[in-house]
């Protein structure tokens, strides 16, 4: 008894299973579940050329950034700005005590002024060599004046031009020496080379200025550029003047046209990356230091991309309605890649040719017939 029960159930099981498999499954296809009609917009999975981004994280930084320091030694005596300030070209940033170059000023004029009073002297002991000289010139024709005495006229003529050229090259050293305790004088007072923003002060007051330490960091306004490293393998694909796609994201993912301004010749030799500096238009609200993203375009790839109003989620299953020859919705499952705007890249589960539905009406649903509409 027990035997023919297990008999019957290992037919039935069989028969069950025969009968479930009858009917097949098309490949990432769900089996239809319901009739119906529906109008609802049917296209072609077509194959685009879309652009192919790197994206390259860099630094948004002034286009140009000077270092000021002092050109003299001494105590700094004023500071008239802070940390970002903005000023004008020829405005005042500090003052160095000028007391030492004030001496030296002081010095340069004494000795320009005996300078001339040398020349002044020199001067007219040259004219009175030449006038003598002049005489006994006339006086070796007529015979009236030995040859031993017109060789030393001739003599201290010789020697009053010299002295009087000797005494103008002092007075030329002294003019130069007076200049450049003036230009020294002036350097005590350090301002602005063009306008800026002071990005940092290095000094206060009392500190020991010296030449070549840095006081002041100043930077331009208005004018940004974005620092960048790209791979060796993507700089043929970028030349100067060509344009990106800037994001900077501390401003709410704003994003700015920019221009390859400048490409280093050479590849940083531990990261393989060449340095880029790409221009962006002027904004307020940029700042040096932001962290901004950059698209470079480095090539051209054929995707297939449908409108995102296409894609339907269920759960964790993505997919789309599928119209088959007999006009017919499946449900068919895909995989999807980037977004580029109002579409999306699939990645499988959909090839060229195939007819889907671009905006699913919410009572479509697998197995219907659709009529296509534009």
């Amino acid at each position: 008894m027990l035997r023919n029960k297990r008999f019957y159930f290992i037919i039935f099981t069989a028969v069950f299973l025969l009968t479930g498999c009858g009917e097949k499954i098309e490949p990432g296809n769900v089996e239809p579940s319901t009739k119906g009609r529906v109008k609802a917009p049917v296209v072609s999975a077509q194959i685009i050329s879309q652009p192919f981004f790197y994206e390259s994280v860099g630094t948004v930084s002034a286009k140009i950034v000077s270092t000021i320091s002092s050109k003299i030694m001494g105590s700094v005596r004023e500071v008239f700005v802070r940390e970002g300030d903005h000023v004008n070209k020829g405005d005042r940033l500090a003052n160095i005590d000028d007391r030492q170059v004030g001496a030296m000023l002081r010095q340069a004029k004494a000795a320009l002024a005996e300078a001339r009073r040398a020349e002044t002297a020199a001067s007219s002991g040259a004219e009175l060599a030449i006038a003598t000289y002049t005489r006994y010139q006339a006086l070796m024709k007529d015979a009236s004046a030995s040859p031993q005495e017109f060789d030393e006229i001739k003599s201290k003529y010789q020697q009053a031009q010299a002295g009087l050229a000797a005494a103008k090259q002092r007075v030329k050293q002294a003019e130069a020496s007076l200049s450049s305790a003036a230009a020294g004088a002036n350097d005590a007072v350090i301002v602005s080379p063009y306008d800026g923003t002071i990005r940092a002060k290095m000094i206060d007051v009392g500190d020991l200025a010296t030449p070549g330490k840095p006081l002041f960091t100043l930077e331009t306004t208005g004018s940004y550029i974005v620092d960048l490293l790209l791979p060796e393998q993507y700089i043929h694909a970028v030349g100067l003047g060509q344009e990106v796609t800037v994001t900077v994201s501390a401003l709410s993912n704003k994003t700015f046209t920019g221009c390859v301004q400048e490409i280093f010749p050479a590849a940083d030799a531990k990261s393989r990356s060449f340095l880029v500096k790409v221009r962006i238009p002027a904004d307020k609200a940029l700042r040096s230091g932001l962290f901004a993203r950059v698209s470079i375009p480095i090539g051209k790839a054929g995707l297939i991309l449908i409108p995102v109003t296409a894609v339907i989620h269920s759960g964790q299953l993505t997919g789309i309605y599928i119209v088959d020859d007999a006009q017919t919705a499946k449900f068919r499952l895909i995989r999807t890649g980037r977004t580029f705007g109002e579409f999306i890249e699939v990645l499988s589960g959909l090839k060229e040719g195939d007819r889907y539905v671009t905006a699913p009406p919410p009572n479509l649903n697998n197995g219907m017939t659709v009529e296509a509409v534009s």
